[in-house]
């Protein structure tokens, strides 16, 4: 059916099925790449264009829907719209936008706002922004942005990527990569594929645990002819078999005869779209024998179980243990011992980007483009599932819509792979968000008993932690958390007499892995709040009893390691004392208000600490950077970090610069591709400021002394690299170097190049967990104010300080976004999210926080320096969700008593939780 329509200011026409998406036919037929699919079912808004200037779900609008009709995606709107303009220049002085997925669609709803003429206010953008959804931002930079552009908020201006080299550390500079996220040029994995790519789609087990047989492949195949290939784990070359720690590999890529968990890949299709795409899989010729799942630790543990794999007894994979002192000499000197039990469920990544990219098979190599967090592990992976060596294989990481973690184990890549290889085209793949959600990792459920001894002054004299995390049913990143999990649960404490015990378990549930904390925010659920209990107990102020007890520099952790410099707990915690103080009198106040005025609403403040140790645990870890100088003078980084959002392309680069000590708009990125950029490690555990950031700066000053030895002058020479010259400034001497005439250039094209490297020092644990697990960590405090409807059980937040020990501030612009982007997360982790396998597997059912659920935020930028890191820098991503669950529930229960040991706390647990507080 020919559909004419009005698109961006020109009028057009396409043949399409009258009910198809409209989202498809944008991207498919159209071209408008811009528009962002996440969810197909209208509840994330990613999708959003404008019809006839209203905001509109694209994915939920027929296409004959807007026969006659205009209209407008991002990408005509910031090309025509003056408003758009604004908002574009807006998004990008205040960093509103991170890893770019969901951008379009806040543009262009806000670009509908600001039409709108509606006096702008934070409750109406807000409002008019509700249907869009963002994992990574937590919204406030957003909503500065658009209230900016509307001409209702005054803010400083920010610092450009200019000359000033003395400023490029430090300097609140714009993300590099960010104007492509905002005018909707980005390219993220369902972006990149070739017109010509064929289809592949995976075939999935509805059933938890069951056995399976296939029928007739050849026949189904015959019934379909637009299908080129079904897949199944015998047309696999290579090892059938992936895992991100290798003594635990264990996950298949296509299950044999036994499926595992509800969404395990059994089979796939590869053809033409239009066939691969209608394809009806409850027909797939596939027998199955349902069997009793164990989907709970519990029953997993049980005798009657079914044990998921040989040779782990019990279904128990790993253990974990940190043992200091004597923790029963401990509790026998305490004047006073409190305990408790927690739990939290699965938590979904829920970033707004499916998995998705393309293979295509060239010569004898296999290349893999797509959304990832680690290139180098994937490309290791692949080689293995293809039986190739790994320089057989490339993977060049598209954009990264949202990663958190799940994207660090390989998903969707061996099945367009093997199709690609075997039938020598393109092929592409999209998850659907359903498929998704049932089939990558999750945060580790969490069962924890927690016991603490203390003096009556409040000093902790004991700590006896002991943790059941539920990994699903293969591997992933069990063991990281089985093992940094005893480590960090003391919190960032002096704790002589210590015990952690942790256990990883098999369930027939999805796997679970890495999601930004490693399931220290678990254990920080538990150990904050029962430190609100000892102080409560007390009669301490619950915030003096965190600075009574805090790590110091020169003091030994529970793994007896000692800083002597940047132990920056302390200092956060002074930091926050001004607003903790305040908040507690403004609730004193208005509750008296609330009170006398019969009102049900409760003010409550909160504190929570947390810590956190960059990289891998007493693990090798290492990055590597390179960099050269071309004959016409260009400079160039190749920086093989994946930035997912995170700012790791802007802050590398910053730290580079400096260390070579040129502009920024003198550096030109390359970024990551396994071809051509060296690995610089997974982006993972708050790793890459510092790791990477270290292997940048020696980058840089190995190529600036070359840069300075080629010249002939002193190192405190000033460099200005142009126009094919490289011009030195030395004192009051100058001279220049015509590059081309300094030496050849080699391979690549470069006439001067450097590599460096950078593993941070650690050591292995010993037998009792004692050893020098991380080289760094980061530190943090946050302090919650909210009500609590003591009727209804409803919270709603109304203000968080956060204070951060960053070491320095590369960049305090994308600080500030990683703190409000981990409180977000944080936000969700305590109050609304919970993932059930087969019940929340969409973004309808699963709920995370909105527009209108993050407060105003107030970071406090603490910069203790640290020994090692780049210019004294730290990581930052992981920590900010570790302390908001904790500070919000101590909140809740200052302000009602209420005491939530069993996430998430939702309305109908904080109302029981109340009444059981009112009963005593």
């Amino acid at each position: 059916m020919p559909i004419a329509l009005e698109l961006n200011g020109k009028a057009v026409q396409t043949h399409v099925q009258p009910a198809r998406r409209l989202s498809e036919v944008l991207r498919e037929e159209l071209g408008c790449r811009d528009v962002k699919v996440g969810c197909n079912a209208g509840d994330c808004g990613a999708c959003s264009v404008l019809i006839d200037g209203a905001p509109v779900c694209s994915c939920t609008t027929a296409a004959a829907q807007v026969a006659g009709r205009s209209v407008e995606t991002l990408r005509g709107l910031v090309e025509t719209d003056a408003m758009a303009a604004d908002l574009k220049a807006a998004f990008e002085k205040h960093g509103a936008a991170q890893c770019g997925i969901c951008t379009p669609g806040v543009m262009v709803t806000a670009a509908a706002l600001l039409r709108s003429g509606e006096a702008l206010t934070e409750t109406v953008v807000q409002d008019a922004l509700g249907g869009v959804l963002c994992r990574c931002t937590g919204y406030r930079k957003i909503i500065d942005a658009i209230m900016d552009a509307g001409g209702v908020l005054a803010v400083p201006e920010t610092a450009g990527p200019a000359a000033d080299v003395d400023a490029i550390v430090g300097a609140p500079i714009p993300r590099l990569d960010g104007l492509p996220k905002i005018t909707g040029t980005e390219v993220f994995g369902d972006d990149a594929a070739p017109a010509d790519a064929l289809v592949v789609r995976v075939v999935r087990s509805p059933y938890p645990y069951a056995a399976f047989s296939f029928g007739d492949l050849d026949a189904y195949r015959r019934r379909h002819p637009g299908i080129h290939l079904i897949l199944t784990a015998k047309d696999i070359p290579g090892k059938n078999c992936f895992g991100v720690i290798p003594p635990f590999a264990d996950q298949p890529v296509f299950a044999e005869g036994i499926a595992r968990f509800r969404g395990e890949a059994i089979a796939a299709v590869a053809g033409d779209a239009d066939t691969v795409n209608t394809l009806d899989f409850g027909l797939f010729p596939i027998l199955w024998e349902e069997r009793p799942p164990a989907m709970t630790v519990s029953d997993a543990l049980s005798p009657e179980a079914a044990q998921l794999h040989e040779g782990r007894a019990g279904n128990i994979m790993c253990r974990g243990l940190v043992k200091k002192g004597d923790v029963e000499d401990g509790f026998a000197s305490a004047d006073i011992i409190v305990e408790g039990s927690y739990s939290t469920g699965f938590i979904e990544h829920a970033y707004i980007e499916p998995e998705a990219g393309y293979a295509l098979r060239v010569g004898d190599r296999l290349e893999i483009y797509g959304c990832t967090q680690a290139p180098f592990m994937d490309r290791d992976s692949m080689a293995e599932i293809m039986g190739l060596a790994p320089d057989m294989v490339r993977v060049v990481p598209t954009a990264c819509g949202g990663g958190f973690g799940s994207k660090l184990d390989i998903s969707m890549q061996p099945y367009m792979g093997l199709a690609a290889w075997i039938l020598k085209r393109p092929v592409r793949i999209t998850y659907s968000r359903i498929e998704s959600m049932q089939s990558t990792t999750k945060r580790h459920p969490s069962a924890i008993d927690l016991k603490i001894g203390a003096t009556r002054d409040g000093r902790i004299t004991a700590f006896h932690f002991r943790g059941d995390f539920n990994t699903g049913a293969y591997a992933s990143w069990g063991p990281t958390v089985a093992n940094r999990v005893p480590v960090h649960a003391s919190g960032p404490y002096l704790i002589d007499n210590y015990l952690a015990q942790s256990r990883a378990i098999h369930t027939h549930c999805p796997p679970s892995g890495a999601f930004r904390g490693f399931g220290v925010p678990q254990s920080a659920v538990a150990q904050e709040q029962l430190f609100d209990e000892l102080a409560l107990q007390l009669g301490i102020d619950r915030l003096t009893l965190r600075r009574l007890n805090a790590l110091r520099n020169g003091q030994p952790t529970v793994t007896g390691q000692v800083f002597e410099t940047g132990v920056g707990i302390a200092d956060c915690l002074e930091a926050v004392q001004p607003a903790w103080d305040k908040a507690l009198e403004d609730a004193a106040r208005l509750n008296a208000e609330a009170e006398a005025n019969g009102s049900p609403l409760r003010r409550g403040v909160g504190v929570s600490s947390g810590w956190y140790g960059c990289g891998n645990t007493s693990l090798p870890n290492p990055s590597t950077i390179k960099a050269g100088v071309r004959p016409d003078g260009t400079v160039v980084l190749h920086q093989g970090a994946v930035d997912i959002g995170q700012g790791a392309n802007t802050v590398i680069t910053q730290i580079f610069a400096e260390a070579l000590g040129v502009p920024l708009t003198s550096v030109k990125l390359l970024g990551a591709d396994t071809d051509i950029t060296p690995d610089a490690g997974k982006t993972s555990a708050s790793r890459q400021t510092y790791v990477s950031g270290n292997a940048a700066r020696l980058c840089g000053e190995a190529l600036r002394a070359k840069i300075l030895r080629l010249g002939n002058v002193s190192e405190q020479a000033r460099i200005r690299i142009e126009n094919g010259e490289i011009h030195l400034i030395d004192g009051s001497e100058r001279r220049t170097v015509a590059i081309a005439e300094a030496m050849p250039a080699n391979a690549e094209g470069y006439v001067l190049v450097a590599e460096a490297s950078y593993d941070p020092p650690t050591s292995p644990l010993d037998k009792n967990g004692q050893g020098n697990p991380y080289a760094v960590f980061g530190y943090a405090v946050h302090v919650v104010e909210l009500d609590v409807d003591l009727a209804l059980g409803t919270v709603k937040l109304k203000k968080f300080t956060a204070a951060h020990d960053v070491g320095k501030a590369i960049n305090p612009m994308l600080v500030e976004g990683q703190v409000q982007g981990g409180i977000a997360q944080g936000v969700g982790l305590a109050l609304m999210e919970e993932f059930i396998p087969g019940r929340t597997e969409n973004l309808h059912d699963y709920l995370i926080p909105t527009f209108g659920d993050i407060p105003p935020i107030e970071t406090i930028i603490v910069e203790t320096g640290d020994a090692h890191g780049p210019y004294g820098a730290k990581g930052l991503g992981e920590h900010v969700l570790i302390p908001t669950a904790p500070a919000i529930l101590n909140a809740i229960r200052h302000a009602s008593g209420a005491k939530i040991h069993h996430l998430p706390a939702t309305p109908a647990k904080v109302r029981a939780a109340i009444r059981a507080a009112q009963q005593k």
